[in-house]
């Protein structure tokens, strides 16, 4: 009797793939967009500000960076209020950037200041015109902007982990994009990086059992985790058992709009030593801005992986695919990951968590309320974590 094998689908049945765009996409008008223009972003360390005009990009929009003679920095949109030509090919001055085409003169804040071809408009006129721009503030060795409505402007935050400083340390200021694991610009969507924070099992897998250890050798313990809900995002509690009775405490946390408070997989001891401030470029690019605490220059870049004893921009493409990391995973989901193609598992709770997390914030500004850590009063800009490696006696049982 002729046998009939069982209806099976196959890759050929599998529909389109698509991405949450109220988590991924950052433009203006978009959900996430709105969300997280209601905080301040970093845009480049304070060298970055000069006396000639940069350009620069941040969610989704094209802007121009300069410092001026004074010493303020100036964030404003490139077209120029008169007929549009870039200000990137402007001239920054004492008081402000003046245009290439006409020589109008404009301010930090916008205000034009100088029309030299138009002395006809008489007394009053250039206060009618303002040039579009977001106000910038410098704080930890970062230019920050607020990207948001005016009136909704909260103070710029301020990091306990930053700022309690014991003795011989200093803060270091690194914008080479530490825990995306490859090039300073990364080229996929910030969200499917950012959530990875939250994923502690991939350590076990990925940076430690697949490409070798790229950190050190306990991290391939596979951990306990407790994964809670707080007031400025999720926290991962994991616990590794050690030799000798011991055990690992690791406490990991993300913090809306875009922090990443991850103490070192080199397993330092004590509390969290940086934080890493994600700026999403646009909805397929973004840049990690770290700063921390450390006693030698360069400390920070010391934290990085390695995949077979080498960092990332000196493999060679073949040694990529042998020995991948976080790069290679996440931009492995594409550039903007399938969110519909999932198939999620326990110990994705906390990806799960911090989704919900950020689409409650979402929500939070869709019906005209403000979002969790935004801070109008002094004295309650101040942002705390209890990050990082605590080596503790293991329970009994």
């Amino acid at each position: 009797m002729e046998g009939s094998m069982p209806g099976a689908e196959t890759a050929y049945d599998l529909g389109p793939g698509a991405p949450n765009p109220s988590l991924t996409a950052v433009a203006k008008g978009t959900p996430m967009g709105e969300l997280l223009r209601r905080y301040w972003h970093p845009v480049g360390v304070a060298a970055d500000a000069t006396a000639t005009p940069r350009q620069i990009r941040a969610l989704g929009e094209d802007l121009i960076l300069f410092r001026d003679g004074s010493g303020k920095v100036g964030i404003v949109h490139p077209r120029c209020a008169h007929r549009g030509t870039s200000l990137y090919y402007g001239k920054v001055e004492e008081r402000g950037i003046r245009c290439c085409y006409h020589g109008w003169l404009f301010d930090a804040q916008g205000n034009c200041l100088e029309q030299p071809c138009e002395p006809r408009l008489g007394e009053g006129s250039r206060e009618k015109v303002r040039q579009p721009w977001y106000p910038a503030e410098e704080r930890y060795g970062l230019i920050w902007v607020y990207m948001g409505p005016a009136a909704k402007r909260p103070l710029l935050p301020r990091f306990r982990l930053l700022e309690d400083l014991d003795a011989g340390e200093f803060l270091e200021v690194n914008d080479r994009s530490i825990g995306g694991g490859g090039p300073r610009i990364v080229d996929f969507n910030w969200f499917q990086h950012w959530e990875n924070v939250m994923d502690p099992f991939h350590v076990v897998v990925l940076h430690s059992t697949f490409s070798g250890t790229q950190f050190v050798a306990e991290m391939a313990t596979m951990p306990v985790c407790d994964f809670t809900n707080e007031a400025l995002g999720v926290r991962t509690t994991s616990y590794r058992a050690l030799e000798g009775g011991k055990r690992l405490r690791r406490i990991t946390e993300v913090q809306i709009p875009t922090l990443r408070i991850v103490p070192s997989p080199k397993l330092t001891a004590g509390r969290c030593q940086s934080i890493g401030f994600v700026l999403p470029i646009d909805d397929t690019h973004f840049q990690i801005y770290t700063i921390g605490r450390v006693t030698a220059e360069g400390e920070l870049a010391n934290v990085r992986s390695r995949q077979d004893g080498k960092l990332w921009e000196e493999l060679s493409d073949e040694e990529h695919r042998i020995f991948p990391g976080d790069y290679e995973a996440q931009k492995g989901q594409g550039d903007i990951t399938w969110h519909n193609h999932e198939h999620l598992g326990t110990t994705d709770q906390g990806i799960v968590m911090l989704r919900r997390f950020m689409l409650r914030q979402v929500k939070a500004v869709q019906d005209g309320r403000d979002p969790v850590g935004v801070a109008f009063t002094a004295g309650e800009e101040w942002i705390d974590s209890p990050a990082g490696n605590w080596f503790e006696e293991a329970p009994a049982g």
